[in-house]
């Protein structure tokens, strides 16, 4: 056990003896060290990342998948930009369909839906009843391969059965960096002003076929799949730049039942989608409208939140998600975006909301491996400062973005 990863664990067990009651009394509820020690009440090991700033900092389970449970830009006293389902992880129980942990951002697989899903067994109707996540991305931790105050690295193998009966052997490898100001500036081709606060973190996920034959499109492919988990707001819009240039479809809005028009609006060149976990719906983005850089700006905090990922040189099929009959298994979305709110029974999960991402779907033969990067990035200053920015990266008004649903 190297160094690093011993003092986190000690700190983490001496964390222990801190009482819920103790990590409410000192943070207010919503900051990044309330949830810390949120974490270290409930005797949760985690990984700290840290920037070379030292107020941006990520706080990682090993237990839940190498997850990304939030960050901030502020240190202990700063914004918590995570959900985290607190009520849940109290209660110490396991769900044997899906154990909903929250978290910033989570490595999962598809896809979900279809004759290729592996959320449901062969044979079962695919209805919620039947749904269920595999305990590779749902209970089971991820190993520690190594780690230093800027990077973690995670692997796993697991097997793997979809609904038409193909079973895969699998490797995942997922490492979680903290990205500096200069790295983001870099990445974005453009400099930050001072007066804006800053955390960004890149994760690097890569699946590797262990089997002895190749997947193949007739069995059913699988592809990695980053989720992101935030808190909605009433002031909070998710825009989605699309390639205008593409033909077809330029949004799937008929996830959950079709998405009303007050809640989604589609101009030239962007699709705005409205945030406020009240209304259970989701939309998706097919590759070839997708664009690498996207975001949502809540402008009740005046926080923008940016998420770029990596996408394909040239057209690739993308498994599909939808649950049940499928005309198409490989016409998914390559992003896609969720705003939580009440079921039937009026019950809900959050509220949050989602941004994710997909890789195409990986036809591998044994051995090879297919990589899907994502890059967050969470920005907080004077909205001058970041309507500056948005206007340069997007050609889009701040202001504007702000104010589609009002």
């Amino acid at each position: 056990m190297n160094k690093y990863l011993k003092c986190l664990i000690i700190t983490s067990i001496v964390g222990l003896a801190v009482s819920c009651s103790q990590s409410k009394s000192k943070y207010q509820m919503g900051t990044y060290g309330y949830d810390k020690l949120f974490f270290e009440a409930n005797k949760i090991d985690f990984i700290e990342l840290k920037s070379e700033e030292e107020t941006a900092r990520l706080l990682i389970v090993p237990a839940y998948q190498g997850r990304v449970m939030t960050s901030t830009a502020g240190g202990d006293n700063g914004k918590s930009f995570g959900w985290i389902n607190y009520k849940f992880i109290e209660s110490g129980k396991k769900d044997p369909q899906f154990n909903v942990y929250g978290g910033e951002e989570r490595f999962w697989l598809g896809p979900e839906g279809g004759p290729y899903s592996i959320y449901f067994k062969e044979g079962a109707s695919q209805v919620y009843e039947n749904w269920v996540v595999p305990p590779i991305i749902d209970t089971e931790a991820f190993d520690i391969s190594s780690v230093d105050n800027e990077n973690v690295k995670f692997i796993k193998e697991a097997s793997l059965t979809n609904a038409s009966g193909t079973e895969f052997r699998i490797g995942i490898e997922r490492t979680v960096s903290i990205l500096s100001r200069n790295l983001v500036e870099k990445t974005l081709n453009h400099n930050i002003p001072e007066g804006i606060s800053i955390v960004a973190y890149q994760t690097d996920n890569l699946i590797t076929n262990l089997g002895d034959a190749p997947w193949t499109k007739k069995g059913g492919l699988l592809s990695i799949w980053l989720l992101c988990m935030f808190n909605p707001s009433p002031e909070t819009t998710v825009f989605l730049p699309y390639n205008s240039d593409a033909e077809g479809v330029i949004v799937n809005d008929d996830y959950f039942g079709k998405v009303p028009s007050d809640r989604l609006i589609v101009d030239s060149s962007t699709v705005y989608f409205k945030i406020d976990g009240k209304y259970r719906s989701k939309i998706g983005i097919p590759p070839g409208r997708a664009m690498e850089l996207c975001g949502s700006y809540d402008s009740g905090s005046k926080v923008l939140t940016l998420l770029w990922c990596s996408l394909p040189d040239e057209p690739k099929p993308y498994v599909n998600s939808k649950w049940g009959e499928q005309e198409d298994s490989y016409n998914g979305d390559a992003i896609n975006s969720y705003n939580d709110g009440p079921v039937e029974d009026g019950s809900i999960m959050g509220p949050f909301y989602e941004i994710e991402t997909s890789s195409p779907a990986a036809e591998l033969y044994p051995n090879e491996s297919i990589r899907h990067i994502q890059r967050i990035i969470h920005l907080e200053g004077e909205e001058a400062d970041l309507a500056g920015l948005v206007r340069d990266l997007f050609k889009l008004e701040l202001q504007e973005i702000a104010g589609k649903f009002n």
